[in-house]
């Protein structure tokens, strides 16, 4: 059977499935991938000005929600309806963007984002769950491929678009956000059908606990939990591309000579995604990595798959500390952009293989239960990510910080940062003070203070995954006979 045969075979549910998950990842990853800039950035541009302690603290506990909830609000989906529970998912969406930019102080935007994140945690179980029920086992492969593939085309256009419209504003990044969940309402009000299945008559509350007897079932096993332990702090080091590069790069790596390479051979695209100071932003920059992932994917799942999926993971996981040893411990663009594709080319080996390894050690009349909690490590990741883009991140690469420490060091007199004095009007007085152009003043903080040492911090918990994945390999796995 031909390719396009097979594509006759999707009922109109799938594909409109599909472009909901296609701007609902246009709408979370032009957000996401910049929200850090925001939440540190200085006010006089929009952004926050918090510290990088309270960045992640927000960022780590917001979407470690987004990931835990799903448990929670699959079951109130099944319960009350698909439909009605997107609906509210984008009410939520579209609300907490909009209340996120209303604050400045560090509770209001710490429960903005967790309003956010409740409405992605409705949305996140609903549009996989429509995918494998529009699809059957002739289908299902490739249908999940295309809807793979969707959600990275959404989480590149995403933050490629914020990247280029950020120098208009903060506020045409969420702008952008909201109007992409909207057209989602509106599809899903006019053409979003509800799965025709018939449903137990199980009360909700019986719904919403069952979901939890299920993850204590699984991690009774003591070799599952492990694994899942193992797997969170892979996640941990992953998530450092949404927590912590866009602020690297913003304060450390120069990204004018990406541009001025692009510009000599395409001078109307480098006009289009480059800044007005002929540079290519942190978020268009990230967004490189679901680029990356759109291009590669296929032929590196074709790679991995002679390999077990354990070591798979392995392998891809060394590859990706490779990544981000590339990524945060230089400061030429176009190293760091190597560097983000070694990174997504462990991530494309290694995240993939993590699903299939789930599925293949699960007990076979317990594979439902196990799948089911298998987020628990990218929720445990995200928080323990949080904490490393926080207090660790900002003592050993945070530009402002160690500035201070500069300035402290040299006995300088310049005035607390306030409502009146930003983060911008600190670095120029300081600057002024040393006789330094901004360029000066990096190079200065980049020789003396050694911020590029954050990659062995990041690049360490991986290897430390593959370490413990090679070792529960060796003596935790029963052997076969």
């Amino acid at each position: 059977m031909s390719q396009l045969q097979i594509f006759k075979k999707y009922p109109s549910i799938f594909w409109i499935s599909n472009l909901i998950e296609l701007f609902e990842r246009y709408a979370w990853y032009g957000f996401y991938m910049g929200f850090g800039l925001f939440l540190v950035g200085s006010k006089e541009t929009g952004a926050m000005g918090f510290s990088p302690v309270e960045k992640g603290a927000i960022m780590g506990t917001g979407s470690m929600l987004l990931y835990f909830l799903p448990i929670l609000t699959g079951a109130i989906a099944d319960k009350v309806g698909y439909k009605r529970v997107l609906l509210l998912s984008f009410l939520l969406y579209s609300s907490g963007f909009y209340m996120i930019q209303q604050f400045d102080s560090f509770n209001m935007v710490f429960v903005s984002f967790i309003w956010i994140c409740v409405g992605g945690s409705f949305f996140k179980p609903i549009i996989s769950a429509m995918i494998s029920k529009s699809t059957n086992e002739e289908t299902a492969s490739i249908g999940f491929g295309i809807f793979y593939m969707i959600v990275n085309i959404g989480g590149f256009i995403g933050p490629f678009v914020a990247g280029i419209v950020l120098g208009k504003g903060w506020n045409f990044v969420f702008m952008l956000s909201i109007v992409a969940i909207a057209i989602n309402f509106l599809i899903t009000l006019l053409f979003f059908k509800e799965p025709e299945e018939k449903k137990a008559a199980v009360p909700l509350l019986q719904s919403i606990l069952q979901p939890f007897k299920n993850i204590f079932i699984t991690l009774a096993n003591w070799r599952y939990s492990l694994f899942l332990i193992i797997m969170s702090l892979f996640w941990a080091a992953f998530n450092q591309l949404y927590y912590s590069f866009p602020n690297f790069v913003e304060d450390w790596v120069n990204t004018s000579v990406i541009y001025e390479g692009i510009r000599s051979v395409f001078p109307a695209l480098a006009n289009l995604i480059g800044t007005e100071s002929g540079t290519i932003s942190a978020v268009t920059l990230s967004s490189m990595d679901s680029f990356f992932i759109i291009a590669f994917q296929i032929a590196v799942s074709a790679f991995v798959m002679r390999f077990r999926p354990l070591n798979a993971m392995m392998g891809g996981i060394f590859v990706l500390s490779v990544g981000l040893f590339l990524m945060f411990a230089f400061q030429s663009g176009w190293v760091v952009l190597f560097g983000l594709l070694i990174f997504g080319l462990g991530e494309m080996s290694s995240s993939p293989k993590f699903t299939e390894y789930v599925g293949s050690i699960a007990p076979a009349d317990k594979k439902a239960l196990y799948m089911g909690s298998s987020f628990l490590p990218y929720a445990l990741g995200h928080q323990i990510a949080g904490f490393l883009s926080g207090a660790p991140y900002e003592k050993i690469a945070d530009k402002l910080f160690l500035l201070k420490a500069e300035v402290a060091k040299r006995g300088l007199s310049v005035p607390e940062i306030g409502d009146s004095f930003t983060k911008t009007d600190y670095f120029n007085e300081a600057a002024r003070q040393m006789s330094m152009t901004q360029q000066q003043l990096t190079d200065l903080l980049w020789g003396n203070y050694h911020p590029q040492s954050i990659w062995i911090i990041f690049s360490s918990l991986a290897l430390s995954a593959v370490v413990l994945l090679f070792l529960y390999d060796r003596f935790i796995l029963p052997k076969k006979n």
